[in-house]
């Protein structure tokens, strides 16, 4: 018994040790009505990107943890696949990951994406949006998408975002927010 109390103990420490290197650590994210947070991002191109160069467009502005991962795939393949209905509706889309240039250089040679994918690899952009996490030590982007309106305004956060239904979600909140300004 005495042998189980210890393991128990140690375990519980072993537990407590680890958690603040497993929890996640953010900031608030931006509130519908707030300006969208600024940045200056290259892409896969070495292209440099700011919020500026979309002003007066809608933007897509979505986070996700990593380039050639199956979630991560499957987004960036459903936002290609919806990229001319996307811009039939004004808006521009722009893909944020902590991976480096060349890996998203990769990545969208790999899957034919059309559109940027900004390269955060000092994380400040994914802090400043809220969306900065870590686990066992590893930083990453939360998966969480930001509409933007043409003001540079967030219109609408989506958290814990499903890959396969995200882009379509937004085309229609698009159509939603369209109508009403």
């Amino acid at each position: 018994m005495r042998r189980l109390t210890q393991l128990l103990l140690l375990l519980s420490l072993s537990l407590g040790l680890l958690a603040p290197v497993c929890a996640d650590q953010t900031a608030p994210l931006p509130q519908v009505g707030q300006a969208a947070p600024d940045f200056h991002l290259q892409d896969q191109n070495g292209k440099w990107h700011t919020p500026a160069d979309h002003h007066g467009h809608w933007v897509v502005l979505y986070f996700y943890p990593k380039d050639f991962t199956p979630g991560c795939t499957t987004e960036v393949c459903t936002f290609r696949d919806d990229i001319a209905k996307l811009r039939q509706a004004g808006a521009d889309v722009l893909g944020v990951s902590l991976d480096d240039v060349k890996s998203h250089a990769d990545f969208a040679a790999k899957y034919h994406v059309p559109f940027p994918l900004l390269s955060d690899a000092d994380s400040k952009t994914a802090e400043a949006y809220g969306v900065l996490t870590s686990k066992a030590g590893f930083k990453y982007a939360r998966r969480t998408t930001f509409l933007i309106d043409p003001q540079g305004k967030i219109a609408k956060v989506y958290q814990d975002v499903d890959p396969e239904k995200n882009s379509a979600q937004v085309l229609d909140d698009l159509k939603t927010l369209k109508a009403s300004s």
